[in-house]
């Protein structure tokens, strides 16, 4: 049996894997093996054989790693935004605490210079700490 087609069955055997689990990485390798096989058809040394198939591998792995970080989708917005927050005290330093889902929370003024009200709207959260402002973002 020719170099070529033992690097091909190798191939197809990951492939073939790769297709029971869907992570890409096995396929990244079998591609790899194919090009190996490539290589033994072309009449290159077993050396080179190895290097092609060891390049291409490592090539695919950093693809295969970094495609799902590149289409991964944005966070989703907090549902904590747009609801209304009671306000129980406002401190000088234009923090507050309010009252939300049955808690008191520690709050602060989204933007410097708007209207202190008894009815405030979250607009967004620092850790848990939630900003506030007099409407709805």
């Amino acid at each position: 049996m020719a170099d070529y087609w033992i690097w091909w069955i190798l191939a197809a055997v990951l492939v073939g894997a790769e297709l029971m689990t869907g992570t890409f990485y096995l396929l990244a390798v079998g591609v790899a093996l194919a090009a190996g096989g490539l290589g033994a058809l072309l009449g290159a040394m077993l050396p080179i054989q190895l290097v092609v198939a060891g390049v291409v591998a490592v090539a695919g792995t950093m693809i295969a790693h970094r495609w799902p970080l590149r289409r991964a989708a944005p966070p989703p917005q907090s549902l904590d935004v747009g609801q209304s927050v009671r306000v129980l005290d406002w401190k000088s330093d234009g923090t507050a605490r309010v009252s939300y889902r049955g808690t008191q929370w520690d709050a602060e003024l989204a933007q410097p210079g708007i209207a202190r009200a008894e009815t405030m709207y979250i607009v967004g959260a620092r850790g848990s700490t939630l900003l506030i402002a007099d409407r709805r973002a």
